[in-house]
């Protein structure tokens, strides 16, 4: 690979990094907001009985909730795999533009 190549690559690269770190910050922002509203939820239900129609509502929406945090949970996971391997592959092209440079500018 050439060096405006290499160097292209690795623009692409670390737009790429940027957007991915932009989606984990959305990601926490959004499961720090279920968190709190499964707080709520929780503190809302404690003055009901426990045989209160409500209550089963609340219950059923705080599993909901739970499992969209498992999905947020995943999809997180999935990000930060993809930017690990991002950085790897960063490294990789900043290897390949020294190496071109080094050729390049050998007296």
């Amino acid at each position: 690979m050439g060096l405006a190549t290499s160097t292209m690559r690795l623009m692409y690269l670390n737009a790429y990094r940027l957007d991915l770190e932009y989606k984990i910050q959305l990601i926490t922002e959004a499961k720090m907001n279920l968190s709190h509203t499964v707080t709520d939820l929780l503190n809302v239900g404690t003055d009901l009985e426990a045989d209160d129609p409500i209550v089963k509502k609340l219950e059923a929406r705080k599993e909901r909730l739970n499992i969209m945090e498992k999905k947020l949970d995943m999809q997180l996971q999935e990000y930060q795999h993809k930017l690990k391997m991002i950085d790897e592959e960063m490294e990789s092209c900043n290897g390949l533009i020294e190496k071109n440079i080094k050729m390049s500018f050998k007296y």
